[in-house]
This record gives C-alpha cells, sequence and structure tokens, in this order.
C-alpha cells in the first residue's frame, strides 16, 4: 500500500526553495484532504505534504477494510443464524480468507484511487508533495532537501497502533489490526488483547469466518460505554463462541511449538491462554515522531498527541493539528470536521470551535453500538440531576418481529428540566438509529417532546420513542403504535 504517487507539480516550486504558500498541510489523510480542499475552495495556495501512505488510516488500513469484511462476516453468520426465524433452515458458507482478504484489497485500492489520487488534480491550486518525511521548521516545512514557505501550518499525520509493554512481547510475532485485516491465510486460532472498539469488532469478524477466537481486556468491553451496554455486547458474543475475558492484568507472552502463549492474571491466579497469533488492539499513538514539535515548543500528551484549543491551534502561533494526531475524538468524520475548523481559524476564514457535543459515534458489532452525548456518569460528574431510562428491545416491536431481541436501549435526562442530555443503544441497526437522538440533543428536546414524537412503525428507531415514554410509564403496558 506504500505506493508512489506520480503528479505534476502544478505549483511554482523552485529547487533552491518553496515561493511562499498561504498553508501548508502535512498528512494527505482524511483530515488532511479536508484542510487542503478548505482551503483551496477559499482561493488560497496550498501545498499538500505526503504522510505515509496517501489516504491515510481511514481508506487504506481502518474504516473501508475493516467494514468491508465484517460486512462479509454479517454474511456468512446470517445464513447460519437463519434458523431463528420459524420455518428457516440454517445454512453454512463456504468461507475462503484469501480471496476476501484479495478483494478487500481491490477494494481499498479503488477507493484511494477515486477519493483521494484522482481528486487532487481537481484543484489546480494545490501542490502535494510526497519527497520524505517532513519537519516543521521556522517559517514552514523541511521536506526533500528543501523549505517550503508558510505562515500557516497544519499537522494532520495521523496515528499508528500502539504496542503493549508486555514481558516477552518482543519475542513473537505479534498482529496489529492492520496485520490481522492483510493476512494472507486463513488463522485456526487468535488471542485478541483489547476490549475497545477496534478489539471488539474484530474479533467478531474474526469468529464469523471461522477463526477460534479469545478477547482479553483488563477491565471490561467498551469500557467507555454504559455498563449495561458493556454487559449486553459481552453477552451476545458469547453466545456466539468467543471466549470473552476480562477484569485483568497480563503477565507475559511467550511463543509456543505452533503460535503464542498469553498468560493472564485475575483474582491472584495466572491463566494461559495459547493461539497461532496474538492481536493487539489497545489504542493508538500519535505520527509526531520526527516532526521537531519539541523544538518549537509544540506540546504533546502521553500518547504523542498534540494538544489543541477549541480553534485546533496549539502552543506555536501559526500551527494547527487535525484528526488523529490531536487529543481530539479519533473518527475520520471528527478528523476532517476539526480540519475544517483548523483551515478557518488559521487563515481568518471565519471563526469555529470544535464542538463534540452531539457527536454520535458507533461500534460495528452485532448488534451494533451507538451513542451520543452524555452517559449517565458523565452526566453525574457535570452536577446534573440525572435520571434515567432503559429498555431491552423486546420492548421493541421491529426487534420481535425479527426475532433478534438482543440489545437494549438507555436514555440519560436533566431531572429538573427534562433535557434530554445523551443516550446509548445497542441493537442489530443501532447505527442507523442514533443520528435522530443526535438531532434530539442538538435542538435541546426534551423526553417528553420525544416521547410525543411520531415514529414510523417497526423501526429499532421507534425504540427511541419507547425509551422516552420509559421515563414516565411502563410500555410493556402499551399497545403497538400507542402513545
Amino acid at each position: 500500500m506504500d505506493q508512489k504517487v506520480e503528479l505534476q507539480d502544478r505549483g511554482t516550486d523552485d529547487d533552491a526553495g518553496g515561493s511562499p504558500y498561504d498553508l501548508i498541510v502535512v498528512g494527505a489523510g482524511s483530515a488532511g484532504f479536508s484542510a487542503a480542499i478548505t482551503g483551496a475552495e477559499a482561493g488560497k495556495r496550498v501545498a499538500l505534504v505526503g504522510h505515509g501512505t496517501i489516504g491515510g488510516t481511514c481508506v487504506n488500513v481502518g474504516c473501508v477494510p475493516s467494514k468491508a469484511m465484517i460486512r462479509a462476516a454479517e454474511a456468512v453468520h446470517g445464513g447460519e443464524a437463519a434458523n431463528r426465524l420459524p420455518g428457516i433452515g440454517a445454512c453454512e458458507h463456504a468461507v475462503d480468507w484469501a480471496e476476501l482478504v484479495r478483494g478487500t484489497g481491490a477494494l481499498v485500492d479503488e477507493m484511494r484511487q477515486k477519493k483521494y489520487i484522482d481528486l487532487l488534480p481537481e484543484y489546480d491550486n494545490v501542490t502535494y508533495i510526497d519527497e520524505g518525511p517532513a519537519r516543521l521548521v521556522e517559517g514552514g516545512v523541511a521536506v526533500g532537501g528543501r523549505i517550503l514557505q508558510a505562515d500557516r501550518v497544519i499537522v494532520a499525520t495521523g496515528s499508528r497502533p500502539h504496542m503493549p509493554e508486555i514481558a516477552g512481547i518482543d519475542t513473537v510475532d505479534l498482529l496489529d489490526s492492520t496485520a490481522l485485516l492483510t493476512l494472507p491465510e486463513h488463522p485456526e486460532s487468535l488471542v485478541v488483547m483489547g476490549g475497545g472498539y477496534i478489539g471488539a469488532e474484530l474479533a467478531q469478524m474474526a469468529a464469523r469466518l471461522g477463526v477460534a477466537v479469545t478477547l482479553v481486556t483488563r477491565s471490561r468491553l467498551l469500557p467507555g460505554a454504559e455498563p449495561e451496554v458493556s454487559d449486553a455486547l459481552t453477552e451476545a458474543l458469547r453466545a456466539e463462541g468467543i471466549a470473552v475475558e476480562t477484569g485483568l492484568s497480563y503477565r507475559d507472552v511467550a511463543r509456543t511449538g505452533d503460535g503464542v502463549a498469553l498468560t493472564i492474571t485475575r483474582d491472584g491466579k495466572p491463566l494461559t491462554l495459547t493461539a497461532r497469533h496474538l492481536v493487539a488492539t489497545t489504542g493508538r499513538v500519535a505520527n509526531t515522531g520526527g516532526l521537531g514539535l519539541a523544538d518549537l515548543g509544540i506540546e504533546t500528551d502521553t500518547r504523542g498527541a498534540i494538544k489543541v484549543g477549541p480553534d485546533m491551534a496549539n502552543t506555536r502561533p501559526g500551527v494547527y493539528a487535525a484528526g488523529d494526531v490531536t487529543d481530539r475524538d479519533q473518527f475520520v468524520y471528527m478528523a476532517a470536521y476539526g480540519a475544517k475548523v483548523a483551515v478557518n481559524n488559521a487563515l481568518g476564514l471565519e471563526a469555529m470551535t470544535y464542538d463534540n457535543a452531539t457527536m454520535p459515534w458507533v461500534v460495528f458489532t452485532d448488534p451494533q453500538v451507538a451513542g451520543v452525548g452524555l452517559s449517565e456518569a458523565q452526566a453525574r460528574d457535570a452536577g446534573h440531576e440525572v435520571k434515567t431510562s432503559v429498555i431491552g428491545m423486546d420492548n421493541v416491536p421491529r426487534a420481535l418481529a425479527a426475532r433478534d431481541v438482543r440489545g437494549l436501549i438507555k436514555l440519560v435526562a436533566d431531572g429538573k428540566t427534562d433535557r434530554l442530555l445523551g443516550g446509548q443503544i445497542i441493537a442489530p441497526e443501532g447505527s442507523d438509529t442514533i443520528q435522530t437522538l443526535a438531532m434530539a440533543l442538538k435542538f435541546g428536546m426534551t423526553t417528553k417532546a420525544l416521547g410525543e414524537t411520531i415514529f414510523p412503525y417497526l423501526t429499532t428507531v421507534e425504540g427511541l420513542k419507547l425509551a422516552a415514554q420509559t421515563f414516565d410509564k411502563d410500555v410493556a403496558k402499551l399497545s403497538c403504535c400507542a402513545g
């Protein structure tokens, strides 16, 4: 995937150095492209400096390949789980792992070409420069033996998988998420370390494609989610045969004759888990090494991420940052949004503030997990007098008709004002439901108003109405469409 992008330089740089740009963007992923296009559309001259494979994490090694393989795994599981419906027998699909990986790689290549490489010629005032590592210096960016000059620089170099520090881990062939998604041969078994969204998604994907999977995490699955949601996901994964080990510490890793062994400790007792491969999904670290940030007084946090304010500026005048390289939300859509905030403020186009108060998020497990706004704990910490509503999906007609009642909906509201503060859902169609709740929060709806809103019948999103009504009544005693 480290292909060289051959593009004609449309700028007027000379060999001695770069004539001044209005803006230099370092990093050509989602945030970098968003920044470059925003600047170009404002009529500014932009230098887009490559950092790694063009397109960044999402299209190359993140969202696109993972969701493509998750969808394939869903198709396999759908056949096997069809017997939950009366009169329908289960069927088993043949899985060609190598061909799936090859086809996914072809999709990645196609989307990188269409969504990134082919876009560059459409912007005459963007000069793409891919001449090796870049370094921030006084007055601009040093790259390829020259200095590109600009008063404003945006760093958008993304992040990479974090490798945990465990005794013996450097003695085994450790896979990260990228390596798993490109593994050429079907793995017989995996131990997946990390119970965040990446670990949960990939563990279920692999299991549905015929891999024996053990998922281990120090605390619980999705530690940032509501406890009820975490418990429901744990139950769902275990029901599919995934061994989920929680509340533990990692002791050591060792090579075995045909794979790896991970020894964990729980309640003071050691337990050794073995598999063909060990996969680390224990977070990500920012790509800031070699950028010369410390020399310019640019502050970073413990994972190397650039600290930014609401305007996406940092401690160095004229330098902004966006995307996974910052200490902000690590979602591709927030990277693009943050880049627009950064460019508008950097170039004085329109004063913007980074606002994630109604930012929806999704975990593409099955059932899907999604949320927006404050959790119950966050609401209490913020000083609200909190009230909550929790209903199981067995109260939602859509789930009953589909014979799949896995999951629940939890809403959080202010007890004094009745205003909605947040909510989470775990359901097979949870990802397509959460945006409705995001809009409700954005416009300050109360639980009463949400409960009185008309929703289409036999949809998962109708569950939000029922959850809102549950603050005041027992929805189990309502007839279909009542309320």
